[in-house]
């Protein structure tokens, strides 16, 4: 026995473990007892301490959690035998997502650059299109013992589309978009990331970027879309997250509080609905706010930029935005798709819509409204065992509007004041709370919304209204029929905002 256990014991104090390589021992000790181990000849006391690492930040998994991805994994669900496309700015081959952590195998199953129509290495400067893709595939384990990736399991597929400054053209998006639609057999690409975006310029129907989206979606592509940094100013979204079909994304977080869930809330910068044909926009949010992913200031463009944001732990970057909240979701959707291979586009954008949980305040209200937060966080978790299927786009027909048979308008209006509300099939106004944007509800508690969902039926902005001559919005956009976007027109990743 040690000098400090035979001293510890005297006082009556509890030895909890001995400190061989001191000559020591931790104990528990009540006020008088230490007080009494003090008087204790050639004793020393010290408090315990707590001490941190020196690598940087730890690497921040916090979006797993928030999204029950770390429970489908601990049962097996990591995004095995579904891959993503994710078109952007490349990916970086010589690092980062590549290898996969978990199996050891090379993830890339192709990569495209859409400028050069060639399917080649894209070598990516700017950094942006490899974060997005680590987000959803990376598989380095965290000291949290979680991967930092929500499916990293998943094939990815890269297709260049962006240059090194972020910027691109309609024309070139749409080439890989093309090269997605006719290559999705060969990959098996169920799952295509748009972190980027453009402002509206006519109808989603006579925007071609737009109608491109539509054919991948009708070709049993989930879509998965940004909603734009520009909020928190209403009718924000770009496009193509203005398209209705696809699961558009805004982005929430944590305050920097990864084990406090009743500080989270909406990110200042998350666009808003609705959209000017009157959808609301976001479907969902998800987690977007100083995500931790792959880039590397030495290489990549943005990490040069705004070196503060780098980590010192092996290549690691932080950075906040609805392309990352929409990573997150892209890697969702893998995950429910390996599970339920069989589930078309609408009802896994049904699945996420009816699991997803609402922000609400201490009485339970909306904190934000549906067209801030849509049907509210989603829950990864919940969505692959939700039996509900058939809930969304509901009164849509996308061959039909592709056709041009039929143009549809969503349930939104506004009133003379500026503010927002949804209609029923009726034109009956509908959930009257919640509508205003206010900073400061806290996001705790949406799962005891204790009268369900306000949108019965399976989503009411879900469904489709036919668009007779044009919906004037008082200070909205008002465009003819057969107003069209040019492919020459300019798109870009979605504009750096600051951390959340």
């Amino acid at each position: 026995m040690t000098a400090a256990s035979a001293a510890v014991l005297r006082i009556g104090g509890d030895i909890a473990r001995e400190l061989a390589i001191i000559d020591g021992v931790t104990a528990r000790l009540t006020a008088s007892q230490l007080a009494a181990l003090r008087t204790q000849p050639g004793i020393q006391v010290q408090q315990d301490r707590d001490l941190q690492t020196m690598g940087g930040p730890q690497l921040d998994t916090y979006q797993r959690v928030a999204i029950g991805a770390d429970r489908l994994g601990a049962q097996g669900f990591t995004g095995s035998g579904v891959t993503v496309a994710v078109l952007d700015t490349g990916l970086w081959y010589s690092w980062g997502p590549v290898k996969n952590n978990l199996s050891g195998k090379n993830r890339i199953l192709a990569m495209y650059n859409a400028s050069k129509n060639k399917v080649q290495n894209t070598a990516d400067k700017n950094g942006h299109g490899t974060h997005v893709a680590s987000i959803i595939a990376g598989s380095t384990i965290s000291e949290t013992g979680e991967p930092q990736g929500i499916a990293p399991d998943v094939g990815l597929v890269g297709v260049q589309a962006f240059n090194d400054d972020g910027s691109g053209s309609y024309s070139t998006v749409i080439a890989g978009l093309d090269w997605v639609l006719a290559n999705k057999a060969t990959y098996n690409i169920r799952v295509l990331n748009l972190s980027f975006g453009a402002k509206p310029r006519s109808f989603y129907w006579n925007d071609p970027l737009a109608r491109a989206v539509m054919k991948l979606w009708q070709a049993g592509v989930v879509v998965v879309v940004s909603a734009g940094n520009w909020g928190p100013d209403a009718q924000s979204i770009t496009v193509p997250g203005n398209v209705p079909y696809v699961i558009t994304v805004g982005a929430m977080t944590n305050n920097y509080t990864a084990k406090t869930a009743n500080d989270d809330r909406l990110a200042s910068f998350s666009s808003t609905g609705p959209t000017y044909e009157g959808f609301v926009k976001p479907e969902l949010v998800a987690p977007g706010g100083h995500l931790i992913g792959v880039m590397d200031d030495g290489n990549h463009r943005i990490a040069k930029q705004h070196p503060e944001y780098a980590t010192a732990n092996d290549r690691l970057y932080t950075m906040s935005g609805t392309s990352q909240a929409a990573a997150v979701v892209s890697g969702a959707v893998a995950l429910m798709l390996q599970a339920q291979p069989a589930l078309t586009p609408d009802q896994v954008k049904c699945k996420l819509m009816s699991s997803a949980r609402p922000a609400v305040d201490g009485a339970h209200k909306l904190a934000y409204s549906v067209f801030q937060q849509g049907a509210g966080q989603i829950n990864v978790y919940d969505a692959v065992y939700s039996q509900n299927t058939t809930c969304a786009n509901v009164g849509l027909n996308i061959a039909a509007d592709l056709a041009g048979t039929k143009r549809y308008a969503g349930p939104a209006r506004q009133r003379a004041d500026g503010t927002y509300y949804i209609i029923d099939a009726l034109g009956n106004p509908i959930n009257q709370q919640g509508y205003l944007w206010n900073n400061g509800y806290l996001w705790n508690q949406g799962y005891l919304w204790s009268n369900g969902y306000l949108w019965p039926n399976g989503y009411l902005w879900a469904n489709g209204y036919l668009w007779p001559n044009g919906y004037l919005w008082p200070n909205g956009y008002l465009w003819p029929q057969n107003a069209t976007t040019s492919p020459a027109s300019v798109a870009g990743i979605n504009h750096w905002v600051e951390q959340e």
